[in-house]
């Protein structure tokens, strides 16, 4: 039933019976966190054969370097030919580090405000206000990083089809203080929407203002299908490459859902002359980076469809539960008409909003149960949604029968805030 089509006393009394339910869940001193993304125990264990001392030999490289010693800035070839495939570049278009692909999205926007993007360029803190595009909802952490460094951050809206891009088109042409863009844009974070290839093309080929424009293209749900194979998309390298842009994509991603978050291989992919200039910068900031680890990712995967065997089984753990958590908001919320949801072939999250823009009640609420999701605002930049509605659901964690308890506390907190809200309202 529509809620909004009932009368006062039909949802005084459905709130009365929620809100039992409600007590009844406080009562249960639930712990269950639900915030990030992480992969689950069984994920985690479906790479420990890598483990294995085979995967290392005697430490060296294709080309008979020791992994053990300092050097190869850039990463161990046979590493950077596996990030090749998975970017659609050649081996040459990549630098493959650590664990983490957000540290290097960190260091390169760091050294664009120190030192530009090369080619004599002046550094983006020379140049007065610097913005960047933000898709929304979004990645809190891609915000984060643009909020500490003191760039301003503009809202585009997501679609189906990936952001708004007219929108985009109208912000870049005339303004050259839009210096970038964040964009996760296969199985977003959080929405799972896939870029179109126009989407793509058109980043690609847009006319910017500032030369030094760069698109962040965090590419890291490449892999991640909830079944089947990986979706298909356009290269923004290649379609920047063909637009005329080259330098315009930097695109990452690394292994950190793929093996483990604390011990995977993140890479960078862009144009030759990028690649050169990222590392100038290297060659001051470290020695090398874990050869050991990368020789192992290597050489356990072998090539890409090493890793999209590997990405099946991690599919068979995670669809069961995105669908159950797809089938209790059917089930508790489906004819109520309090919140839409999105329905990802893939990635990490599912994206709701609260009809009655309710969401930082929503979360509060079910806090106090017990149950803890990403604070409401947070896929928003400087952690505020304009219309208080978007929560973002991270199913991956726990076991289906918690994530079950957890999802039905969360459909019971979205049933009493939205009432109010109709009550407040009527």
């Amino acid at each position: 039933m529509d809620y909004s089509k009932l009368n006062k006393e039909d949802l005084k009394l459905i709130l009365d019976n929620e809100m039992k339910k409600y007590e009844e869940y406080k009562s249960m001193n639930l712990k269950y966190d639900m915030t990030r993304g992480k992969p689950a125990v069984k994920q985690l264990a479906l790479s420990d054969d890598m483990m294995s001392d085979e995967y290392l030999g005697d430490y060296k490289t294709s080309n008979g370097i020791d992994c053990r010693n300092y050097g190869i800035l850039e990463g161990i070839p046979e590493i950077r030919s596996l990030f090749a495939e998975l970017f659609e570049v050649t081996p040459e278009q990549v630098i493959a580090s650590g664990n983490s692909s957000l540290n290097i999205m960190y260091d390169l926007i760091s050294a664009f405000m120190l030192l530009g993007t090369g080619k004599g360029a002046m550094p983006w803190v020379r140049q007065g206000e610097i913005k960047f595009i933000c898709p929304v909802p979004g990645y809190d952490r891609h915000f984060a990083i643009t909020e500490r460094l003191g760039i301003k951050m503009i809202n585009v809206n997501i679609n189906e089809y990936g952001p708004d891009i007219d929108a985009i088109e109208e912000l870049v042409k005339n303004d050259p203080s839009v210096k970038g863009m964040w964009s996760v844009p296969k199985y977003s974070n959080p929405t799972g929407v896939v870029y179109s290839d126009e989407v793509v093309e058109r980043l690609a080929s847009m006319k910017c203002a500032a030369d030094d424009f760069r698109i962040f293209w965090d590419d890291a749900y490449t892999v991640h299908m909830l079944e089947g194979e990986p979706a298909k998309q356009l290269s923004l390298i290649k379609a920047c490459e063909k637009a005329g842009n080259p330098d315009r994509a930097i695109v990452l991603g690394s292994t950190s859902k793929i093996t483990y978050p604390g011990a995977g291989v993140a890479a960078l992919a862009s144009s030759i002359d990028n690649i050169a200039w990222f590392k100038k910068i290297y060659t001051i900031q470290t020695i090398g980076p874990n050869k050991i680890n990368q020789l192992r990712h290597a050489k356990y995967f072998k090539n890409y469809d090493g890793i999209v065997n590997h990405m099946k089984k991690h599919a068979l753990i995670l669809k069961p539960k995105f669908d159950c958590v797809i089938r209790l908001f059917e089930e508790e919320l489906g004819e109520a008409a309090v919140l839409t949801w999105s329905n990802p072939k893939g990635g990490y999250f599912i994206s709701v909003d609260t009809t009655y823009n309710c969401a930082s009640e929503v979360v509060a609420m079910a806090k106090e149960c017990g149950v803890l999701f990403t604070a409401a605002g947070s896929t928003y930049p400087y952690g505020k949604d304009p219309d208080n509605k978007n929560i973002r659901i991270a199913p991956s964690l726990p076991p289906v029968e918690e994530l079950e308890a957890a999802i039905k506390v969360f459909c019971v907190c979205v049933k009493i805030c939205s009432i109010r809200k109709l009550l407040d309202k009527n």
